[in-house]
């Protein structure tokens, strides 16, 4: 069997639909059996993962995206939001980590590490001290995969979507 080729790029507008549908995917994948109510996670779909909020997103200046493609199927996308500023942290000159999103399917091949390593190298070559990110408390892989990348626990916070709270940590790492 040939080996499986994974390539990772910065993303462009182009590739706006393919992100749309994997944060669809990806997140109901992760977080759909969280809600209590369906029209909840799908009114959350239809907001967040339009097609033409992608676009916008991809096209400011304070955001990066990255894409990953396993034998040029689209399966995975990463987006840094430059200088965002939390109010855990008194540096100004952070960068939050907003998204790694890889299709279930796919999680088993490295495609979150690799995605995590283009981010935080553009955070690095941008110039940043440190990265934050939002993970839910009850989404274990995802702790320790940050938690095995040198992240800390900095703090707690919640978050609504419809009818529905969820309790957050922030995890920070400074780069030296």
């Amino acid at each position: 069997m040939e080996k499986r080729k994974i390539h990772i790029k910065r993303a462009s507008i182009n590739d706006a639909v393919s992100i749309a549908l994997l944060g669809r995917i990806t997140f109901t994948e992760t977080f759909g059996d969280l809600f209590s109510d369906k029209k909840d996670l799908l009114e959350y779909l239809e907001r967040t993962f339009a097609v033409d909020k992608i676009e916008k997103g991809i096209e400011k200046d304070n955001n990066v995206f990255f894409i990953a493609f396993m034998d040029k199927l689209p399966v995975g996308y990463g987006k840094l939001k430059l200088h965002s500023e939390n109010k855990f942290l008194e540096d100004s000159n952070i960068c939050q980590l907003q998204k790694i999103y890889v299709l279930q399917d796919f999680l088993s091949l490295g495609i979150g590490k690799q995605l995590h390593s283009c981010l935080l190298k553009k955070a690095i070559d941008l110039g940043f001290n440190a990265i934050w990110l939002s993970a839910l408390d009850s989404n274990q892989r995802a702790i320790d995969f940050y938690i095995n990348y040198g992240y800390q626990s900095i703090g707690k916070h919640g978050y609504t979507i419809g009818k529905d709270d969820f309790e957050l940590y922030v995890m920070h790492k400074k780069f030296n």
